[in-house]
């Protein structure tokens, strides 16, 4: 018997590449689907690491959490178990906007989502750099119609272990090619300190693949002895909280939590910073890459909005068990001395010591225009991505992502269709519809204001729109299933029976209209009319109402809201019908744009560069005009007329 070994060549389903928040999810997707997957790290110290800030969720960001929890994915479990501190923010407006944040503990999240990767079956956790991803070439009679003409085999890491597999999902996070700056000092690191990942961008450039070089940046993190809260404002969680996850029990998230802080920069801090300008490696050009518009650097703030006199500071707790405190809103890439100036003149922070020094990071991604909404590349067959290396910010996006490029990686291997939210479906749906359709050429960051329907797309009825998704896919239980549709059903006989409660001018009803500040009676009425005047509500109704049954708190809650915005809500749907119209109009993969006649130059140009899967999907490219779309929409009837001939 021979002792010598040739190289480790292991057969597998699925290699996720990366396990920040798009990976993890990603992993667990294929793994839960029965598939074997094996996830690299460059260190298994930072699964589900949070490099920068340590919360969860936030304005838009918290619908992510909450659609991915709707869908059978782990950080909205994940976080309900870690959090320290939770606040449900703009609840002053309407509940299209309500949106959840929770304070992290940092150490804890990683280690409660590394236990559960380590733990999943099917799922194999493996510290290596993937170096060179392996391909072969599609031939002419193995196209059927795909634009692509490369397929996936394997991966193979930097000691030259080779794992075949017949799907890839890129999580590279800011670790490709990464490197740190704080002033003059640059690091050829990933965040935190952690190795970067020096080799794939190569394989990726030699595959075809277009390459972009972004940054993102972080502030630094203070000892929390050196720090005076006398001088900031305490800002403290809710007094009830809500959980992100629609499997956690309400019961289990209250917790005693830890406080914020809230303090301000001054005159005197932006002269430190204007002062020192030459010093920062953003303005003195030795930062190629481009940065995120609505997370600017301090010191961009400080140039761009010269007319302002202060900026808010959050600082804000990295976990129970250290004394680092996160500097929200004060990231830069000033040098060590600068930083030390500024940040003393902030109040409270005079005597601060600086525990990490903040930096900016600069990495390879995409351009995400070369996937299809599945999160697959179109030019590559079993090639999908997500998160940051798709030119997106934030761990939200990055998870929902990771999510879709798993669950559609899964569902390409076993020969199913794939999973695809439309922007009337999700946020999720408007975030990756973004990515693969607008040029972008900087990071992008998830808002409200981004998605069209969002009165629909509350972050309270993630569960109702998605979960019977969930279930179809395979990550959602049955159990699960026929709770959301009882749930369903209470709300909707709840709604229909207050609708038909009579309530008439008797002297009872007209006090109690009186006492709570509405206008009386004329004629009769129903309760669903009487809970649509912005004084009353569900639980005040109850006096009017003594034959109601007792109803759970999140069957109450959209009872009111579906009574109160239904005109509204009806409105939106009217909307949504004719958006489906165009969505259901797809377009061949192959089809050939030279052939459409009166199409403009521009359109023509987009299209092929696009290859948009539906006539919606190319109404939303930049360049394509709606003149262009009725040209396009006559020809695809011919063209779809031609085919059903000829078969």
């Amino acid at each position: 018997m021979s002792l010598k070994c040739n190289g480790i060549r292991e057969k597998v389903d699925v290699c996720v590449v990366g396990a920040g928040h798009a990976g993890c999810e990603a992993a667990l997707a294929c793994a839960r689907l029965g598939l074997e997957t094996v996830i690299f790290t460059v260190s298994v110290d930072s699964i589900a690491l949070m490099p920068c800030n340590p919360n969860i969720g936030g304005s838009s960001k918290g619908h992510l959490v909450r659609e991915l929890d709707a869908l059978g994915g782990e950080m909205g479990k994940v976080i309900d178990k870690t959090f320290i501190q939770s606040k449900m923010l703009n609840v002053s407006k309407g509940p299209a906007v309500h949106s959840l944040r929770a304070q992290a503990d940092k150490a804890d999240y990683t280690r409660t989502m590394r236990k559960i990767l380590e733990n999943q079956e099917h799922l194999t956790v493996k510290q290596a750099e993937v170096c060179e991803l392996l391909w072969e070439n599609i031939s002419d009679e193995d196209k059927k119609e795909k634009l692509a003409t490369k397929r996936i085999t394997g991966v193979k890491t930097f000691t030259g272990a080779v794992y075949e597999c017949k799907a890839v999902i890129l999580c590279t996070g800011t670790y490709l090619k990464a490197r740190c700056l704080c002033g003059e000092a640059i690091t050829q690191t990933g965040p935190n300190g952690l190795q970067a990942a020096n080799y794939l961008t190569d394989s990726l450039l030699h595959m075809g693949i277009e390459i972009r070089r972004f940054k993102t940046g972080t502030p630094a993190r203070m000892d929390k002895r050196s720090i005076d809260f006398s001088k900031m404002e305490e800002q403290v969680g809710d007094e009830k909280v809500v959980p992100f996850s629609f499997s956690t029990n309400p019961e289990d998230v209250q917790i005693d939590q830890v406080s914020c802080y809230l303090t301000y920069t001054n005159e005197k801090t932006h002269e430190i910073i204007r002062a020192n300008l030459d010093r920062s490696p953003l303005f003195a050009g030795v930062i190629e890459g481009t940065g995120p518009r609505y997370c600017p650097s301090i010191e961009d703030k400080v140039v761009k909005f010269a007319d302002k006199d202060r900026h808010q500071v959050f600082i804000e707790p990295e976990g129970l068990h250290t004394n680092e405190m996160y500097v929200g809103g004060m990231s830069s890439s000033l040098p060590e001395d600068v930083q030390l100036a500024m940040y003393r003149t902030v109040p409270g922070l005079e005597n601060c010591k600086i525990v990490r020094n903040a930096y900016a990071i600069e990495y390879d991604c995409i351009n995400p225009m070369q996937l299809y909404p599945t999160l697959g590349f179109k030019d590559v067959e079993g090639l999908y991505s997500g998160g940051q290396f798709n030119g997106s910010s934030g761990y939200e996006e990055a998870a929902a992502q990771g999510l879709i490029a798993g669950i559609n990686a899964s569902m390409f291997i076993k020969g199913k269709e794939a999973l695809v939210l439309d922007r009337s479906e999700a946020y999720i749906g408007v975030l990756i519809d973004d990515l693969v359709t607008k040029e972008s050429f900087e990071p992008y960051r998830m808002m409200t204001s981004r998605a069209e329907y969002r009165l629909l797309l509350r972050q309270d009825n993630a569960d109702l729109r998605l979960r019977e998704k969930g279930y179809q896919v395979g990550l959602i239980s049955k159990e699960q299933y026929e709770h959301v549709l009882e749930k369903k059903r209470l709300i909707k006989e709840e709604i229909e029976r207050l609708k038909n409660v009579s309530i008439g001018a008797a002297k009872t009803n007209q006090e109690f209209l009186e006492r709570h500040g509405s206008s009386t009676l004329k004629t009769g009425t129903n309760l669903a009319e009487l809970m649509c005047r912005p004084e009353l509500n569900y639980k005040l109704l109850e006096e009017l109402d003594p034959e109601r049954i007792k109803l759970p708190e999140d069957v109450i809650n959209q009872v009111e809201i579906e009574i109160k915005y239904e005109g509204y809500i009806e409105r939106q749907l009217r909307q949504v019908n004719q958006f489906k119209k165009m969505e259901k109009k797809s377009i061949p993969e192959t089809l050939n744009y030279d052939d459409v006649p009166s199409l403009r130059l521009e359109a023509r140009q987009k299209l092929k560069a696009f290859h948009p899967v539906s006539i919606g999907q190319a109404s939303r490219i930049s360049g394509v005009s709606p003149a262009d779309i009725s040209v396009l929409l006559v020809y695809l009837e011919q063209f779809n007329r031609a085919v059903q001939q000829n078969k």
